[in-house]
């Protein structure tokens, strides 16, 4: 039965500073890279990983990185889908033993932010009030000013996943996706069938894990959150 994982990126420099990053690109915070290990030995040092999937965002794609520096000693090399110079230039004949390859979309970046991105969430709340913040943060269909709602995410993320993701656990390969919270909230929201009322209460943590075990039809059978 085909495997699949998500995983959060490490805690960046703006989360630990509290602060809305959206699509802004940051790094990780440096006190938290020992998640990695956590993240590798229940994941790419434990399981056969057939596919793995991260959004372009670098918070993601390092946290990936991170990862093959505890136990897997092949190295990421990171494979662009989405189509521009990036992909197109990105072409090779073959890889070697060494190399693994992560295959990125921003279809899988976290929701935009809109007005709200680099903005203490402190200060937000104290401007709009705690629960339109917390409305635009966790609910399904109201967006923050000028960004994307949950549901924006869904309509974006969902597509990928059935056109890539589903394609390789129907053909019985185990898959990682390392990317953002709400691109995450998405696809556990397809993949779980959770409710547009009840996905306000989903969250999972910074360097969380969420393992599904599915059927050949993608049912889903079993489920493991760390």
């Amino acid at each position: 039965m085909p495997q699949l994982f998500l995983v959060r990126h490490i805690k960046s420099q703006w989360n630990e500073e509290n602060r809305f990053t959206g699509w802004m690109d940051v790094p990780l915070d440096e006190t938290e890279i020992f998640d990695a290990k956590k993240m590798a030995d229940k994941t790419i040092n434990k399981f056969r990983i057939d596919k793995i999937y991260s959004s372009t965002l670098f918070r993601n794609m390092d946290t990936v990185a991170r990862m093959f520096e505890f136990g897997d000693k092949r190295y990421p090399i990171f494979v662009h889908l989405d189509k521009g110079n990036m992909q197109k230039r990105g072409h090779f004949i073959d890889i070697s033993d060494n190399d693994v390859e992560i295959y990125t979309s921003e279809k899988l970046n976290e929701r935009y932010y809109g007005k709200l991105q680099g903005m203490d969430k402190e200060v937000a709340v104290k401007r709009y009030g705690e629960e339109l913040v917390h409305l635009w943060r966790r609910s399904y269909k109201i967006g923050p000013p000028g960004g994307e709602s949950l549901k924006n995410v869904f309509n974006r993320t969902v597509p990928f996943f059935k056109r890539y993701i589903e394609k390789d656990l129907k053909a019985g390969e185990n898959v990682l996706i390392v990317a953002s919270h709400n691109a995450l909230r998405a696809i556990a929201k397809y993949i779980e069938k959770i409710s547009d009322e009840k996905i306000i209460d989903f969250e999972i943590p910074y360097a969380g894990l969420v393992q599904y075990e599915l059927d050949e039809n993608l049912n889903l059978k079993n489920k493991i959150a760390y």
